[in-house]
């Protein structure tokens, strides 16, 4: 195969040799990408880049100047750079624990509403890992079904978003050397929205504005979402759709094909995404794609979903965050299925521009351009085939001259989830 050649300009975007392929296919084209509006945007503001800009009150905005011999040096309030900067890193954490741990909250109301009989074709398919977590927990298990288990679990976990005293029941994983030194500092957190709403609270106008203080509460609130909302997620995923073992498969805009419907699976929740996968593989939805000429259906993630995917189903991942643009540019995606972060708001204009649907399911994320498909968990299957029929349906309205994918994909192992890894060591960490 003739190796390809391309400007400097792609060349000093990218490593990846299918991103480069594809920025040279869209620079053809004149499509917009992630890389000519950030390089637009030169130079980005400086006062931004070093966060010493504040609107946090009606007084401002007020920016401090980075230079000793001219310009303010303290906000309207009296705020200096110190100040302004840890409340804007700690807004800026706030935001991300937020998002994060309300991953969480959502796969722990999947869990109730599948323990209730009310989950939309969920199922709990690791009963060793419910029983594991119900003993963290403290919940009785003996004689118990596993949807009473689950039941009482989901409870729990709802319980450490709104809890007001600590702790935060996974804290008590962390070596104890961890936790004396988090307690040391007074940043055991106590609560997972506690924390965020704190950070807000401090970083009003006239609260607390000593930036060492400041930080701390950053850290709690980190701290927060990593031990609580996040590992909640991971851990109540894990006993609804199977912990992840060793599973090799293929990454990069080449796991799309010509001829098949290309279903790209982008964004957070693998409530979503694990539905779209089971819903593909129904007789009748691939009865349909071959009665439109295509050979089968394509499920391919896309950033985070696609790693949910991925690891437990060895379903291909097209890209990462920065690749979302470049797969719709491809000509050959029917559907871009899509429910919350790392979504670029960008897609509603550039699939207009294609034959691809843009299908937004979240009501805390909707988009200009979508196609709003709305996602409850209580009708998960018969919603998932709805976008999945539509997908398929919009096959017929490819413009095959329009097509152009990538040949680069490379194979990949992935799946090693801590029980994999402890189970492949027998049982043990002794050998580490």
């Amino acid at each position: 195969m003739t190796e390809k050649s391309y400007s400097d300009k792609v060349l000093s975007r990218s490593i990846d040799p299918a991103t480069h392929d594809m920025l040279a296919q869209a620079e053809a084209l004149g499509f917009e990408t992630a890389w000519d509006r950030y390089e637009a945007m030169l130079p980005q503001c400086g006062f931004g880049e070093l966060g010493v800009c504040c609107r946090n009150c009606n007084m401002g905005p007020c920016r401090i100047s980075p230079f000793e011999e001219a310009g303010p040096k303290a906000g309207v309030c009296g705020a200096s750079a110190d100040i302004i900067v840890a409340r804007n890193l700690i807004r800026m954490i706030a935001a991300g624990a937020a998002a994060h741990s309300d991953h969480g909250r959502d796969i722990a109301h999947t869990l109730l509403l599948t323990a209730e009989g009310k989950g939309g074709g969920y199922e709990i398919k690791d009963e060793a890992k419910l029983g594991a977590l119900a003993a963290e927990y403290g919940i009785e298990t003996a004689g118990r079904s596993k949807e009473e288990i689950a039941l009482d679990l989901a409870h729990a976990a709802y319980g450490e978003f709104g809890k007001q005293e600590g702790p935060i029941q996974f804290t008590r994983r962390a070596p104890a050397k961890r936790l004396a030194l988090w307690q040391s500092l007074g940043i055991e957190p106590r609560g997972i929205d506690r924390e965020i709403v704190e950070i807000m609270h401090r970083t009003h106008i006239g609260v607390d504005n000593d930036p060492v203080n400041l930080i701390l509460q950053g850290l709690r609130a980190s701290i927060a979402d990593g031990w609580g909302g996040s590992m909640i997620a991971t851990e109540l995923s894990d006993v609804l759709f199977g912990t992840p073992t060793p599973v090799r498969s293929e990454a990069n805009l080449g796991v799309l094909k010509a001829d098949a419907v290309n279903i790209v699976a982008h964004g957070h929740e693998p409530t979503l995404s694990e539905m779209i996968v089971a819903a593909a593989q129904d007789p009748e939805m691939i009865a349909l794609a071959k009665k439109y000429g295509a050979t089968g259906i394509n499920v391919v993630g896309m950033c985070c979903t696609g790693n949910e995917i991925i690891m437990r189903h060895g379903i291909p991942i097209a890209g990462n965050f920065l690749q979302q643009e470049l797969a719709v540019i491809t000509g050959a995606v029917e559907a871009m299925i899509v429910d919350v972060q790392c979504i670029m708001p960008a897609l509603g204009a550039l699939t207009g521009c294609f034959h691809t649907k843009f299908i937004s399911t979240s009501p805390k994320a909707k988009f200009p351009g979508a196609t709003h498909i709305e996602f409850h968990e209580e009708r998960a299957y018969e919603i998932a085939k709805e976008i999945v029929r539509t997908a398929v349906e919009n096959y017929r309205f490819r413009k095959a001259g329009q097509v152009h994918i990538p040949a680069e994909k490379s194979e990949c192992m992935v799946g090693f989830s801590v029980e994999a890894i402890v189970g492949a060591l027998g049982g043990t960490l002794d050998p580490l």
